[in-house]
């Protein structure tokens, strides 16, 4: 049991065989291998484990058993009946509380889950990193800076832990503590540390991709992020603007544009475009630029976005006079500038590029 709390899983399984083959029948043994197996290998493993416990708990009326088996089935299970079950073993099984948090957090409950535990004193470093985390989530809510920096001394009290500092999820609460400040170097110093152990875990690539892309290593960032695979992570705003923002700075801004057109038409899908439309005319990438400020004009009229627009226009003419760009846009430009004929800059540049569309053999298509 003690190697199991200190998460040496392989030696605590190896320790506990030999009492196990004394004493097959005993209860905390068994669910102890099962734990074991839980966290070495995952859920199937440990339920497996339990099948003879269950049926030695079918003949016995030791009521702490069957609770524990009964929430440990629930965590096997990945939360699985979580609510009918641990709801009335809180009392019971101090890590029904915590289970049922994580349950919340999962699907994405985060006021049940701050009202369990924001009377907990934490006093273990899985308890100190829940409350952490949970806190979190309700400061971003809210936009509170008051439980944004609870939640920074939470993480950060269980890296300064001389337990828990060069462990995993000390690494990962300093990382979350400086994410909370938005000191994103710092964030990568810990996660490069730990990320060859959480290459597939969507949550982990979700926050490295960004950290990435919000400390310039763009080319990092968009292999990162196109690793996470969870929809709820791709359909988010905060990924797609990032993802978005590291196409265009790794000179492929039709990919962030075609991001943009597979969203739906709301408030995030008006604020990528901004961003498409800055970032892209910030590079160079003035076909794209000019798409997105055209849009954005006929959605909101202006001034802003028509200064824009003129100016990816103008850029793509001469991009494309300087070979640097199909000439064939130049049509693509010329048909958003009409919709803006009734400008005098906006006329003029129409009859430049129309003239120098016929002169060069350009047609309407």
């Amino acid at each position: 049991m003690c190697y199991y709390k200190l998460d040496y899983h392989d030696v605590s399984l190896e320790i506990l065989q030999p009492y196990l083959n004394a004493h097959p029948d005993s209860a905390i043994a068994i669910n102890l291998k099962a734990c074991n197996n839980f966290k070495i290998y995952d859920g199937k493993a440990g339920e497996e484990e339990l099948k003879s416990l269950i049926e030695l708990m079918d003949k016995s009326s030791q009521t702490f058993e069957n609770d524990l088996v009964r929430h440990n089935l629930v965590v096997f299970r990945n939360g699985e009946n979580a609510l009918q079950i641990l709801t009335p073993l809180i009392d019971v099984i101090p890590e029904a509380r915590l289970n049922l948090v994580i349950y919340y957090l999962r699907n994405d409950d985060y006021i049940n889950a701050h009202n369990l535990i924001k009377n907990l004193e934490p006093a273990t470093p899985s308890e100190y990193i829940l409350k952490g985390i949970v806190t979190a989530c309700i400061g971003q809510i809210n936009d509170s800076r008051e439980y944004i920096k609870l939640a920074q001394q939470l993480f950060q009290l269980v890296e300064a832990s001389a337990t828990e500092c060069d462990t995993i999820p000390g690494r990962q609460s300093m990382a979350s503590c400086f994410f909370l400040l938005k000191q994103f170097d710092d964030v990568l110093v810990y996660l490069e540390s730990i990320k060859t152990y959480y290459y597939n875990d969507d949550g982990f690539n979700y926050n490295f991709g960004i950290a990435q892309a919000q400390t310039g290593r763009y080319k990092e960032a968009e292999e990162t992020l196109n690793l996470v695979q969870k929809e709820m992570y791709r359909n988010d705003y905060c990924y797609l603007s990032h993802l978005a923002r590291s196409c265009i700075m790794n000179g492929r801004p039709w990919e962030a544009w075609e991001l943009y057109l597979k969203m739906e038409s709301n408030s995030d899908s008006f604020n990528l475009l901004i961003l498409i439309a800055n970032d892209c005319y910030k590079v160079g990438a003035f076909y794209y630029a000019a798409k997105a400020f055209d849009v954005l004009e006929r959605l909101d009229p202006s001034p802003e976005y028509w200064d824009g627009k003129r100016g990816a226009c103008v850029g793509v003419f001469q991009l494309v006079i300087a070979d640097k760009e199909i000439k064939e846009h130049v049509l693509d430009v010329l048909n958003m500038l009409r919709a803006n004929e009734n400008s005098p800059q906006a006329e003029f540049i129409i009859r430049v590029m129309e003239k120098w569309a016929v002169d060069h053999g350009i047609k309407e298509i």
